[in-house]
């Protein structure tokens, strides 16, 4: 695990080296156990390494056994022992006991198809000296963080933002026109950020550059095919025997290795698996109010099952005393609230171990989110003529609220503009009366509705686990978990985002994912054979926050009120309208505290990186 940087510049007039240095240093919380350059001709590579597996022989760059080829590498290959002995049978010959040589070696052996091979998580690339070409890729999730800038001849890339700063020839500019989409979505749901120029390669993308020339192709695509042939004892079986091989590929490391566990099934049944193969610690972070906090649950499990769980509470002080350092780790403003709490807790881990397992991916993978519940609740209303539906549609949003307005509204729309994630903060057409600064007018749906068609033919419930995997999942979830563990010096790792555990996803019919009364049937099933029964049926709560009342507090409802006011936020919003939607949540209507915490994470982010 590390930080990765480099560049292409076919005309430096600037010191090369000090430039590489710095923009590596820039992220060296991302690896503070060694460092290492290349540079020759138009190309410079730098690492920061976090040392995980080969101690004492991993250090990067790393050459193939001619020097003709170099690799920096940032995340865990789980299945490199046995591309090893492959390729060492091919002939290639390895100078170190690393997941790093694999890759360089197979780029040797299979070329750009080698990310294809890949099990594990992963941003890399790769020089050609001699073809003066770089080649890079990005697992097929998007756990892995991959930014890129491109002006003229200059190419840029690395695992933060933020380390572009350091470089003479990047523009630091923000992209206001892609405020209206960030409001809406709490992030941009594509690979655009609010740096203009600023890109992130996509999951399951590679690309080449060679003087001047960027290619970008995917090289790996996500496409279910339902097997309807087995039954949910079936499914609760090879579910089973998949998690627990995952979980044993995930936990190969050359340091100790611990786990994240809160009180959903996902981290449970991480941690119970991990238990039946080795000593192991969990943490778990709560409240100091302790009708939000899961700690209690946590505890409880991991009473019954032997696990040792170090534990800590956070205050309402704690909470907004970390929101700048977050915004600023975070590269891209994300107002996600569980971000303050996963930032404490790898902080915590962090004085423990190196590695930990967490949870992150199988509410996507096995169906587990309450808003799939909504298809099936759709499935019949749908069956009427859509003439009909739009008339009463048409009708019942001229009413007066009554019960089932909301149903007969959203039952006369395609499932793209049903999708709760398009304005999962502001409405899109509430922003002229907030936004004082022209934006990107494509309604939030358009956006994600290219996922909806690419997962056509499918049912609802799989349409909308699939956006989600391709625009939820790697743009908040996977960089949230991302930038809060490196800003601690930890490498967090998801078994659950495996290629053999999505392929038996990708299989399971949606009726053993989701049905009306309950979420990830056919996980919660599995995860029952080996967790109490109160954990394997445990609902989908979320990590939740009292920030709702902590905003009400005087103390931080001035904080916020003194950012609204600021000259900043003037330059992008109408305050009059953002002190107004302050003034009434802080005299007790409820419905905004998303939308103020949106603008207010927006703010503290561009104070740290423009101001």
């Amino acid at each position: 695990m590390c930080g990765i940087v480099g560049f292409w510049d076919g005309a430096p007039n600037y010191d090369v080296d000090a430039t590489l240095r710095a923009m590596a240093r820039r992220i060296v919380h991302r690896g503070p156990d060694s460092e290492g350059y290349f540079q020759e001709k138009g190309a410079a590579l730098g690492f920061r390494r976090l040392s995980i597996i080969d101690l004492a022989g991993g250090d990067q760059p790393i050459f193939n056994e001619d020097k003709s080829k170099v690799i920096t590498f940032n995340g865990e290959i789980y299945n490199f022992q046995e591309l090893r002995a492959e390729l060492e049978a091919k002939g290639h010959v390895f100078s170190t006991r690393s997941d790093t040589e694999v890759i360089l070696h197979g780029y040797e052996e299979w070329g750009e198809e080698v990310p294809c091979h890949l099990r594990g998580m992963f941003a890399f690339v790769i020089y050609d000296r001699a073809a003066e070409t770089l080649f890079g890729a990005r697992d097929i999730f998007g756990i892995k963080p991959y930014y890129y800038y491109q002006s003229g001849q200059t190419f840029l890339y690395a695992s933060e933002i933020k380390a572009f700063l350091d470089h003479p020839r990047f523009e630091k500019r923000l992209d206001t026109a892609k405020l209206g989409t960030y409001l809406c979505f709490e992030y941009l749901p594509n690979e655009d950020t609010l740096f203009q120029g600023v890109k992130k390669l996509p999951a399951g993308h590679s690309f080449t550059f060679r003087r001047g020339e960027l290619t970008i192709r995917p090289y790996f695509t996500i496409r279910y095919h339902i097997d309807q042939t087995k039954t949910m004892a079936d499914w609760e079986t090879i579910i089973e025997d998949t998690f627990r091989a995952s979980c044993r590929a995930h936990r190969i490391s050359d340091v100790e290795v611990g786990c994240f566990l809160s009180s959903g099934v996902d981290s449970s049944y991480v941690t119970r698996l991990l238990r039946d193969d080795m000593n192991v610690r969990a943490f778990s972070i709560g409240y100091a109010e302790e009708r939000y906090s899961e700690l209690r649950h946590a505890t409880e499990l991991a009473e019954k099952i032997g696990v040792e769980c170090i534990t800590r509470t956070i205050t309402a002080q704690d909470f907004f005393d970390a929101v700048p350092m977050v915004q600023y780790h975070m590269d891209e403003p994300l107002p996600n609230p569980s971000a303050i709490p996963l930032y404490y807790l790898t902080q915590m881990a962090a004085k423990y171990v190196k590695v930990v397992l967490s949870g992150e991916g199988a509410d996507e993978l096995f169906g587990g989110y309450n808003y799939y519940v909504e298809c099936l609740d759709f499935e019949r209303y749908l069956k009427i003529p859509q003439p009909l539906r739009d008339l009463a549609g048409g009708v019942a949003a001229k009413l007066p609220d009554f019960h089932g307005k909301r149903f007969l509204t959203r039952g006369r729309l395609p499932l793209e503009r049903r999708y709760i994630r398009n304005n999962y903060n502001f409405q899109f057409a509430e922003l002229d009366r907030y936004l004082a600064v022209d934006y990107d007018r494509t309604p939030p749906y358009l956006l994600t509705k290219p996922y909806f068609d690419e997962a056509k033919g499918e049912d609802e419930v799989t349409r909308m686990q699939y956006a989600d995997m391709r625009a939820w999942l790697p743009y908040d979830i996977l960089q949230k978990a991302d930038k809060m563990s490196m800003a601690a010096s930890l490498e967090l790792r998801v078994p659950f985002l495996d290629r053999e555990v999505l392929d038996v996803a990708l299989s399971i019919p949606s009726r053993y994912r989701v049905t009306k009364e309950a979420t990830k049937t056919a996980l919660r099933r599995a995860a029952g054979k080996v967790l109490p029964e109160k954990s394997a049926k445990m609902p989908k709560i979320g990590f939740i926050t009292p920030l709702n009342e902590w905003m009400r507090r005087d103390e931080f409802y001035g904080r916020i009120r003194e950012r609204f006011n600021s000259p900043q936020a003037g330059e992008f919003f109408y305050t009059d309208a953002l002190n107004a939607l302050l003034e009434e949540h802080h005299g007790g209507k409820n419905g905004g505290m998303k939308r103020i915490w949106s603008v207010y994470s927006f703010l503290e982010w561009y104070d740290r990186f423009f101001v």
